[in-house]
């Protein structure tokens, strides 16, 4: 299997909104959204080890080409799974990008989780749009910049933020 997938990483407590509408987007044929979702690659179950959910986990981000992180309130300090997530997808070179649900157009240091606060990840704001760039773009982006050395953090040009924003 190539590594295809879309990896979401969210608080399921509080965020789960968002990635319901994410899958609401795909799920409709006028919207011109989709993504190949990792997280239907295989099913958690509710009692489920640490040990055996992160073995389903880990199997998901084998097969991820990005990971959209989704920056709650909370997102920061969750460490079980949501830091465990992003750590392993750093360590496979996987693409990430910090989808901010406050709607921040760069950066926010109060919200994003300090383990992808100073590397090489896109920061853009909760929307279809800039989702879907992050999804279609985002890796073969990322790919030239670490060809060229590149560390920091990163976020869209602001005129190419304010074509996605107009759709």
């Amino acid at each position: 299997m190539a590594r295809n997938k879309t990896y979401v990483c969210f608080d399921a407590d509080t965020d789960m909104w968002a990635y319901k509408f994410m899958k609401g987007w795909k799920a409709l044929d006028h919207i011109d959204f989709d993504f190949d979702n990792a997280h239907e690659l295989n099913n958690l179950r509710d009692g489920s080890t640490e040990e055996t959910i992160k073995a389903k986990l880990r199997e998901r981000l084998k097969y991820t080409k990005v990971m959209l992180v989704l920056v709650g309130k909370n997102t920061k300090n969750l460490h079980k799974f949501v830091r465990w997530e992003q750590e392993i997808a750093l360590a496979m070179g996987i693409p990430i990008a910090a989808v901010y649900l406050n709607g921040s157009r760069q950066k926010d240091v109060e919200t994003c989780p300090p383990i992808i606060r100073d590397v090489l990840a896109l920061h853009i704001p909760y929307k279809m749009a800039t989702c879907r760039w992050a999804i279609d773009y985002w890796p073969s982006d990322y790919k030239a910049r670490k060809e060229k050395g590149e560390k920091n953090a990163c976020h869209l040009t602001k005129e190419k933020l304010d074509e996605l924003l107009a759709e």
